[in-house]
This record gives structure tokens, C-alpha cells and sequence, in this order.
């Protein structure tokens, strides 16, 4: 059973991860508004993830006897100037998500909550890929600046990407 307090945290954290997959739509929305679909299809992708995400964390509530409670998610933006600051934003987006799973293990830590710290360390592994994918991403088009045959070039790359479900989601 978890506590009220673990309970109230991991809804806001099926919120985070669904306000997440709304970012990222919308950050596939602009890329595709601007011709750019490789990118579009990465964030899409992306989005698709945190989907997968917040499902993880809404059935580990319901697992563990929790009522899970849908709030409203925030408008994300809609514009941005560049793909280069798409990709510094949705690095910072990504520490951001960092930090509130790591306040999340230091909750079940503190709650010697056990079942879900062992829960949130695949999500700690997570974060780590998802904050480097976001930074090698955000480094290459540092490195492109505004040469156009460059951004075409990672367009096709991020093209390619496919979403994979995770076979052990729960």
C-alpha cells in the first residue's frame, strides 16, 4: 500500500509524464510546420514514450491499491526560433524530469517504501538515456549552426528512429 504522501506524488508525476508527451507533440507539430520531418518523427516518437511513461506509473499506482487521479495538463508552447532551441529546451525538459524522479526516490527512501524505489530505479536509468539523447542531439546542431545542408542531413538521421515498447512497461 503506499502512503498519501507517495500517493499524491507519483499522480503528479502521471501528470509530468503526460504533460511530457504533449511537449514533445508539440515540438513535432512545429518541426512539421517548418518542413522538417525526421525531426518531427523524433519527437513524435519521443512522445510516444512518455506516453508509455505515464502508463508505467498509472499502473503501478493501481498495483499497489492507489487511486490514480487525472488533472489537467498544461498548454505547452508552440514555438520555438530554431530546432537548436528546440533541442536546449527539451534538454532542460529532460534534467527537469531528472530531478523529479530523483525527488521521487528520495520520497521512497525516506518512506522506506522499498517496492517503490526498486520501481523508480528503472526510470533513474531511464532519465540517463533520455538526457543524453537529448544533449548529443542539441550538440550536433550546435556544431551544424545554420548550415542547411547539415539540419537536412540529421533530419534524415532522426528519420529513422522507430518507437520500440518496452515488453516489461509494468
Amino acid at each position: 500500500m503506499l502512503s498519501e504522501r507517495m500517493l499524491k506524488a507519483l499522480n503528479k508525476q502521471v501528470n509530468a509524464e503526460l504533460y511530457s508527451a504533449y511537449l514533445y507533440l508539440s515540438m513535432s507539430a512545429y518541426f512539421e510546420s517548418i518542413n522538417l520531418k525526421g525531426f518531427a518523427n523524433w519527437m513524435r516518437v519521443q512522445a510516444q514514450e512518455e506516453l508509455m511513461h505515464a502508463m508505467k506509473f498509472f499502473d503501478y499506482i493501481n498495483e499497489r491499491g492507489g487511486r490514480v487521479e487525472m488533472m489537467a495538463i498544461e498548454k505547452p508552447p508552440t514555438g520555438w526560433d530554431s530546432p537548436l532551441h528546440v533541442f536546449e529546451e527539451t534538454y532542460k525538459h529532460e534534467v527537469n524530469v531528472t530531478n523529479m524522479i530523483n525527488e521521487l526516490v528520495n520520497m521512497a527512501v525516506e518512506e522506506k517504501d522499498h517496492a517503490t524505489y526498486n520501481m523508480l530505479q528503472w526510470f533513474v536509468a531511464e532519465q540517463v538515456e533520455e538526457e543524453a539523447s537529448a544533449d548529443e542531439i542539441k550538440q550536433q546542431l550546435s556544431l551544424i549552426g545554420k548550415d542547411g545542408r547539415g539540419i537536412l542531413m540529421l533530419d534524415r538521421e532522426l528519420g529513422q528512429r522507430t518507437f520500440t515498447p518496452l515488453q516489461e512497461v509494468k
